[in-house]
């Protein structure tokens, strides 16, 4: 695995530089939060553990406060936005300090408001006509979603034939035990996932719990 980037080299212009969030960790966590209160301490619990890029999905009221917060307050993460899925969604999220953003899905007016807002983002595929449209406007880096659901590691192993200049997160039902399977892949670069952030843990802030998760999963390509 490429050498984890530090924050403050993360390019910030062309689809292309996605590969920089890509290589970050072989782990994105993908965060939902209901109070604002708990992005800081949930934040640096995963730059502690090992996995600086934090995409926070915007499925609730506090997400962009929580992005503002992570970005203000932890200089160790690179903060990102998920469940991007319109334009407003965009502008708002880069407004907050998202540095990168993520997608389920795509389309032409979603992709040009990302391409237009300066930072590095992920759209989200599940086909292979998706994959082949975005290669044809120049994103070689996108969000498999949803993994398990859309067919897993034999999904994606397939692709890489036809499609190598393709590269993947693949997001979606991935958990530790079949993480690994998809790290393997030679078109996956991360994977994205919830599993280190159990809600009885975040009910209870049990920050060093999901530290210690953090770094578990931070160490799943090395198996």
């Amino acid at each position: 695995m490429t050498s984890p980037l530090p924050p403050s080299s993360l390019p910030s212009s062309s689809p292309s530089t996605t590969g920089s969030v890509l290589e970050l960790a072989p782990v994105v966590p993908v965060v939902v939060l209901e109070d604002a209160a708990d992005a800081v301490p949930l934040a640096r619990a995963l730059v502690a553990g090992g996995l600086p890029a934090i995409e926070v999905t915007l499925r609730t009221p506090a997400a962009l406060d929580a992005i503002r917060a992570i970005a203000g307050d932890v200089p160790g993460a690179v903060v990102g936005a998920g469940t991007v899925v319109t334009p407003a969604n965009v502008s708002d999220a880069v407004a907050a300090g998202a540095r990168f953003l993520v997608s389920p899905g795509w389309t032409d007016g979603l992709l040009d408001a990302m391409r237009a807002s300066g930072v590095p983002f992920l759209p989200g595929v599940s086909t292979t006509s998706e994959v082949v449209a975005l290669l044809e406007r120049g994103v070689r880096e996108m969000k498999f979603f949803p993994a398990q659901a859309a067919g897993g590691t034999a999904y994606l192993k397939s692709l890489s034939g036809p499609l190598p200049q393709a590269r993947f997160c693949p997001t979606g039902g991935i958990d530790a035990a079949t993480a690994p399977a998809y790290l393997s892949l030679p078109n996956v670069a991360c994977v994205g996932g919830t599993w280190m952030l159990p809600a009885d843990a975040l009910a209870a802030k049990d920050w060093d719990r999901v530290e210690s998760l953090a770094r578990e999963a931070a160490g799943l390509r090395d198996r």
